[in-house]
Protein backbone atom coordinates (compact mmCIF):
# COMPACT_ATOMS: atom_id res chain seq x y z
CA UNK A 1 0.00 0.00 0.00
CA UNK A 2 1.25 3.46 -0.50
CA UNK A 3 0.02 6.73 0.58
CA UNK A 4 0.05 9.88 -1.89
CA UNK A 5 2.78 12.62 -0.82
CA UNK A 6 2.49 16.23 -1.00
CA UNK A 7 4.20 18.89 -3.35
CA UNK A 8 7.09 17.00 -5.02
CA UNK A 9 8.04 14.27 -2.64
CA UNK A 10 7.27 10.58 -4.33
CA UNK A 11 4.92 8.79 -1.70
CA UNK A 12 6.64 6.50 1.27
CA UNK A 13 6.07 2.46 0.88
CA UNK A 14 4.82 1.16 4.29
CA UNK A 15 5.76 -2.42 5.35
CA UNK A 16 2.65 -4.74 6.55
CA UNK A 17 0.23 -1.61 5.02
CA UNK A 18 -3.43 -1.83 6.94
CA UNK A 19 -6.05 -2.86 3.91
CA UNK A 20 -8.03 0.31 3.97
CA UNK A 21 -10.40 -0.79 1.48
CA UNK A 22 -11.21 -4.01 2.96
CA UNK A 23 -11.74 -2.62 6.68
CA UNK A 24 -13.81 -0.11 5.04
CA UNK A 25 -15.82 -2.64 2.75
CA UNK A 26 -16.42 -4.92 6.52
CA UNK A 27 -17.48 -1.42 8.29
CA UNK A 28 -19.98 -0.28 5.78
CA UNK A 29 -21.52 -4.08 6.26
CA UNK A 30 -21.72 -3.47 9.48
CA UNK A 31 -24.65 -0.92 9.21
CA UNK A 32 -7.80 22.46 22.64
CA UNK A 33 -5.63 22.70 25.12
CA UNK A 34 -2.70 25.62 23.63
CA UNK A 35 0.51 23.60 24.32
CA UNK A 36 1.73 25.08 27.16
CA UNK A 37 -1.50 23.83 28.40
CA UNK A 38 -1.54 20.38 28.26
CA UNK A 39 -3.44 18.01 30.50
CA UNK A 40 -2.14 16.71 33.51
CA UNK A 41 -3.85 13.45 33.53
CA UNK A 42 -5.35 11.11 30.60
CA UNK A 43 -8.47 12.25 29.03
CA UNK A 44 -11.48 9.98 30.69
CA UNK A 45 -11.79 8.04 27.47
CA UNK A 46 -14.40 5.61 27.39
CA UNK A 47 -14.92 4.03 23.74
CA UNK A 48 -18.19 2.08 24.01
CA UNK A 49 -18.07 -1.88 23.18
CA UNK A 50 -20.40 -3.04 20.65
CA UNK A 51 -20.86 -6.38 19.45
CA UNK A 52 -19.21 -6.55 15.45
CA UNK A 53 -19.85 -8.98 13.10
CA UNK A 54 -17.41 -11.55 12.06
CA UNK A 55 -16.27 -9.72 8.88
CA UNK A 56 -15.88 -6.59 10.43
CA UNK A 57 -13.99 -8.58 13.46
CA UNK A 58 -11.69 -10.33 11.37
CA UNK A 59 -10.80 -7.11 9.14
CA UNK A 60 -9.92 -5.34 12.48
CA UNK A 61 -8.22 -8.38 14.17
CA UNK A 62 -5.98 -8.63 10.78
CA UNK A 63 -5.13 -4.77 11.06
CA UNK A 64 -3.88 -5.18 14.34
CA UNK A 65 -1.69 -8.11 13.89
CA UNK A 66 1.95 -8.98 13.30
CA UNK A 67 3.44 -5.54 14.71
CA UNK A 68 6.78 -5.21 12.06
CA UNK A 69 9.04 -2.63 13.27
CA UNK A 70 8.03 0.56 11.88
CA UNK A 71 10.35 1.15 9.57
CA UNK A 72 9.08 3.51 6.81
CA UNK A 73 10.77 2.79 3.07
CA UNK A 74 10.50 5.93 0.41
CA UNK A 75 10.85 5.19 -3.53
CA UNK A 76 13.43 8.65 -3.43
CA UNK A 77 15.69 10.65 -2.14
CA UNK A 78 12.97 13.46 -1.50
CA UNK A 79 10.49 11.64 -0.03
CA UNK A 80 13.01 10.67 2.54
CA UNK A 81 14.27 13.98 3.00
CA UNK A 82 10.69 15.27 3.47
CA UNK A 83 10.27 12.57 6.40
CA UNK A 84 13.54 13.78 7.70
CA UNK A 85 12.24 17.15 7.97
CA UNK A 86 9.18 16.55 9.38
CA UNK A 87 10.53 14.15 12.02
CA UNK A 88 13.01 17.39 12.98
CA UNK A 89 10.23 19.84 12.97
CA UNK A 90 8.51 17.17 15.23
CA UNK A 91 11.30 16.47 17.46
CA UNK A 92 11.34 19.95 18.68
CA UNK A 93 8.22 20.63 19.27
CA UNK A 94 7.80 17.40 21.49
CA UNK A 95 11.01 18.41 23.22
CA UNK A 96 9.09 19.33 26.58
CA UNK A 97 6.95 16.30 27.01
CA UNK A 98 9.95 13.64 26.22
CA UNK A 99 13.73 15.06 26.67
CA UNK A 100 15.85 11.82 25.24
CA UNK A 101 16.32 12.18 21.59
CA UNK A 102 16.29 8.53 20.96
CA UNK A 103 12.33 8.37 23.04
CA UNK A 104 11.27 11.32 20.74
CA UNK A 105 12.79 9.40 17.82
CA UNK A 106 10.95 5.94 18.28
CA UNK A 107 8.02 7.28 19.32
CA UNK A 108 7.38 9.85 16.37
CA UNK A 109 8.61 7.46 13.80
CA UNK A 110 5.75 4.96 15.10
CA UNK A 111 3.19 7.49 15.19
CA UNK A 112 3.95 8.33 11.99
CA UNK A 113 4.13 4.47 10.70
CA UNK A 114 1.10 3.65 12.59
CA UNK A 115 -0.62 6.98 11.24
CA UNK A 116 -0.07 6.12 7.76
CA UNK A 117 -0.66 2.73 7.99
CA UNK A 118 -4.40 3.19 8.80
CA UNK A 119 -4.64 6.24 5.90
CA UNK A 120 -5.19 8.71 8.88
CA UNK A 121 -3.69 12.20 8.97
CA UNK A 122 -0.39 12.29 11.22
CA UNK A 123 -0.82 15.41 13.04
CA UNK A 124 -4.38 14.34 14.08
CA UNK A 125 -3.70 11.48 15.44
CA UNK A 126 -0.43 13.14 17.61
CA UNK A 127 -3.52 15.82 18.24
CA UNK A 128 -5.67 13.04 19.56
CA UNK A 129 -2.53 11.54 21.83
CA UNK A 130 -2.23 15.03 23.21
CA UNK A 131 -6.06 15.19 24.38
CA UNK A 132 -5.45 11.24 25.87
CA UNK A 133 -2.81 10.92 27.73
CA UNK A 134 -0.75 13.85 26.92
CA UNK A 135 2.29 11.45 25.82
CA UNK A 136 2.24 9.57 28.32
CA UNK A 137 2.77 5.87 27.78
CA UNK A 138 1.22 4.01 30.90
CA UNK A 139 -1.05 6.90 31.74
CA UNK A 140 -4.80 5.01 32.55
CA UNK A 141 -8.19 6.94 32.80
CA UNK A 142 -10.75 6.76 35.82
CA UNK A 143 -12.24 4.09 33.17
CA UNK A 144 -9.38 1.97 32.62
CA UNK A 145 -8.70 3.23 29.28
CA UNK A 146 -4.43 2.71 28.78
CA UNK A 147 -1.54 4.00 27.02
CA UNK A 148 -1.19 6.44 24.50
CA UNK A 149 -4.72 6.34 23.06
CA UNK A 150 -6.18 5.39 25.67
CA UNK A 151 -7.15 2.42 24.12
CA UNK A 152 -9.89 0.15 26.36
CA UNK A 153 -9.16 -2.86 27.53
CA UNK A 154 -12.34 -4.88 25.90
CA UNK A 155 -10.27 -4.15 22.37
CA UNK A 156 -7.80 -6.79 23.56
CA UNK A 157 -10.37 -9.16 23.71
CA UNK A 158 -12.44 -8.36 20.64
CA UNK A 159 -9.81 -8.24 17.92
CA UNK A 160 -6.42 -9.32 19.92
CA UNK A 161 -5.06 -11.80 22.01
CA UNK A 162 -7.15 -10.47 24.99
CA UNK A 163 -4.13 -9.34 27.07
CA UNK A 164 -4.87 -5.77 28.38
CA UNK A 165 -0.73 -5.16 29.37
CA UNK A 166 -0.09 -5.25 26.25
CA UNK A 167 -1.27 -2.00 25.58
CA UNK A 168 1.55 -0.36 27.50
CA UNK A 169 3.76 -1.19 24.82
CA UNK A 170 4.23 1.79 22.03
CA UNK A 171 3.85 -0.35 18.87
CA UNK A 172 0.80 -2.04 20.14
CA UNK A 173 -1.51 0.92 21.35
CA UNK A 174 -0.52 3.38 18.57
CA UNK A 175 -1.61 -0.04 16.39
CA UNK A 176 -4.83 -0.62 18.34
CA UNK A 177 -5.73 3.47 18.22
CA UNK A 178 -5.61 4.09 14.93
CA UNK A 179 -6.99 1.01 13.63
CA UNK A 180 -9.75 2.06 15.85
CA UNK A 181 -10.07 5.37 15.02
CA UNK A 182 -10.15 4.30 11.44
CA UNK A 183 -13.16 1.57 11.78
CA UNK A 184 -14.95 4.71 13.20
CA UNK A 185 -14.42 6.64 10.85
CA UNK A 186 -15.26 4.18 8.13
CA UNK A 187 -18.46 3.44 10.43
CA UNK A 188 -19.38 7.35 10.00
CA UNK A 189 -18.61 7.36 6.31
CA UNK A 190 -15.78 9.84 6.78
CA UNK A 191 -17.08 11.95 9.13
CA UNK A 192 -14.10 12.74 11.10
CA UNK A 193 -16.49 15.04 14.07
CA UNK A 194 -18.57 11.87 14.89
CA UNK A 195 -15.89 9.40 14.50
CA UNK A 196 -13.76 11.42 17.24
CA UNK A 197 -17.26 11.37 19.24
CA UNK A 198 -17.39 7.62 18.87
CA UNK A 199 -13.39 6.95 20.45
CA UNK A 200 -14.93 8.77 23.20
CA UNK A 201 -18.19 7.69 23.76
CA UNK A 202 -19.30 10.83 23.25
CA UNK A 203 -21.05 10.94 19.86
CA UNK A 204 -22.35 14.15 18.69
CA UNK A 205 -21.55 15.95 21.43
CA UNK A 206 -18.53 19.17 20.54
CA UNK A 207 -16.12 19.20 23.51
CA UNK A 208 -14.23 16.31 22.48
CA UNK A 209 -13.60 16.76 18.73
CA UNK A 210 -13.55 20.19 19.12
CA UNK A 211 -10.64 19.80 21.69
CA UNK A 212 -8.35 17.01 19.43
CA UNK A 213 -8.85 19.89 16.65
CA UNK A 214 -7.18 22.32 18.45
CA UNK A 215 -4.60 20.50 19.40
CA UNK A 216 -3.97 19.04 16.37
CA UNK A 217 -2.67 22.57 15.25
CA UNK A 218 0.25 22.37 17.08
CA UNK A 219 1.03 19.26 15.02
CA UNK A 220 0.61 20.90 11.52
CA UNK A 221 3.55 20.59 9.40
CA UNK A 222 4.23 23.04 6.25
CA UNK A 223 6.66 21.30 3.71
CA UNK A 224 9.13 24.07 2.55
CA UNK A 225 9.23 24.85 -0.96
CA UNK A 226 11.89 25.74 -3.39
CA UNK A 227 11.59 29.64 -4.76
CA UNK A 228 10.20 29.96 -8.42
Amino acid sequence: MTFEATGAAAAPVLRGALSRRACLLASLAAGPAAWLGLPAAAHASSQLEEPLIDSVRSALSSAVADLAPPEPLFVSTEARLLYLRWLGTMSERLRSRKPAWEVRRDFLQTVWYEAKRAGLDVSLVMGLIQVESAFRKFAVSSVGARGYMQVMPFWTRAIGDGDPAKLFHMQTNLRFGCVILRHYLDRERGDLYLALGRYNGSRGRAPYPSAVFAAQRNWFFQERTSAA
